[in-house]
């Protein structure tokens, strides 16, 4: 599971679609404006969609402070004291090493400097010149280097490789800087998925974050696409890990959420059944990660996450009302899967939520009768 920084220009997208969905290999297709199935998103209070924030998938105002000041000053002290005082068990302090790593990713990317330019993200380079034994620092660089690797190269080659096995020495560094601290370790997750670790030794590594943060969300997350049938492992396995997680999962876990995001890495890439989204299996699924929703506490950071997933599966579902429930909840931000896999992020996240509008007023549904 990652936090991307997308820096893009976000078209309009007219709100407007058929109350009925047509699937062709997973798109959602639009009506022209002004046609009489079109529903307004805005008539419910949602946020325009040039105004979707695609940074994060739910407020974190101190992040969003901390980050522009330091990219408007270049000073790193204000993200080093925001991380210093977040828990390192805390989802929190995962989302932020990702948030600042990702930030100074993307500025090395618009800025790779030259002669007389600067490079982006310099902050982040003087941070660990100036303070190498501060933890937060550390950690921010080893997952830097891991963003650099799947932005710039490509896993198998050469450049992939020699950028992992830093990142992976970088993680070893920041792991004895805070050996309590289970974000290290879960950055390795990724490198162990890049550089084809062996099941037993990828076991190792987790073993160490379970030690840590039995119930860490985000580790669990970026653990799934390890054992999912696309990198190391199968569709078998990585239903498995999940429901064996969602199973020893303590009241009030989003683990119990995590069978869903197992479905999400497997679905079909051309979905034939027009009852899929109504299937045992997803269903199963949904229940489950609507369950967790429900016995969260409200201010878990990983909630949005859950949110944006079922507002996926609940609108293919047809199951407006749910839908709607949950887009009450999460509108505005929008940084996190599925919609970051897209290349309009803000403009796929638009044709779900005028889609739940449209099929919760055709059902007889309005904004005064959807509740709080």
């Amino acid at each position: 599971m990652s936090i991307l920084w997308l820096l893009m220009a976000l078209p309009m997208l007219s709100f407007v679609l058929l109350s009925l969905m047509r699937r062709r290999r997973g798109v959602i297709e639009q009506v022209p404006p002004g046609h009489p199935d079109a529903a307004d998103p805005a008539a419910y209070g949602f946020v325009r969609q040039e105004e979707l924030d695609v940074r994060m998938p739910g407020p974190d105002q101190d992040l969003l402070d901390v980050l522009e000041l330091v990219q408007r000053t270049q000073d790193y002290r204000a993200a080093s004291q925001l991380l210093a005082g977040t828990g390192s068990e805390d989802e929190q302090r995962w989302q932020r090493v990702q948030a600042f790593a990702g930030a100074a990713a993307l500025e090395l990317l618009e800025r790779p400097g030259g002669v007389h330019e600067t490079p982006g993200g310099q902050w982040l380079r003087v941070w660990r010149a100036e303070k190498p034994k501060d933890a937060g620092g550390a950690a921010v660089y080893a997952e830097f280097l891991v963003q650099q690797a799947w932005r710039t190269s490509t896993p198998g080659t050469d450049d992939f490789r020699i950028i992992m096995e830093e990142a992976r020495d970088a993680c070893g560094q920041a792991a004895l800087l805070a050996p309590g601290d289970p974000v290290p370790y879960i950055i390795e997750l990724s490198i162990a998925r890049g550089l084809s670790y062996a099941q037993a030794e990828f076991e190792q590594l987790w073993l160490k974050i379970l030690d840590r943060a039995p119930h860490h969300m985000g580790a669990h997350l970026a653990a799934l696409h390890y054992w999912c049938e696309k990198w190391h492992g199968s569709r078998e396995q990585a239903y498995s890990f999940a429901e064996a997680a969602a199973a020893r999962a303590p009241q009030g876990s989003l683990l119990a959420a995590l069978p869903l995001f197992a479905v999400f890495e497997h679905l079909p890439e051309v979905t034939l059944v027009a009852s899929f989204y109504q299937s045992e299996v997803v269903t199963k699924a949904m229940h489950g990660a609507l369950h967790a929703v429900h016995s969260a506490r409200p201010d878990d950071p990983m909630l949005a996450h859950v949110r944006h997933l079922l507002i996926f599966f609940l609108v293919r579902a047809k199951r407006w009302q749910e839908a709607m429930h949950q887009l009450i909840h999460v509108d505005g931000h929008i940084g996190t899967l599925p919609w970051t896999l897209s290349a309009d992020p803000a403009a796929e996240f638009a044709v779900y939520r005028a889609l739940a509008v449209a099929g919760y007023e055709a059902n007889g549904g309005s904004p005064a009768t959807l509740p709080g």
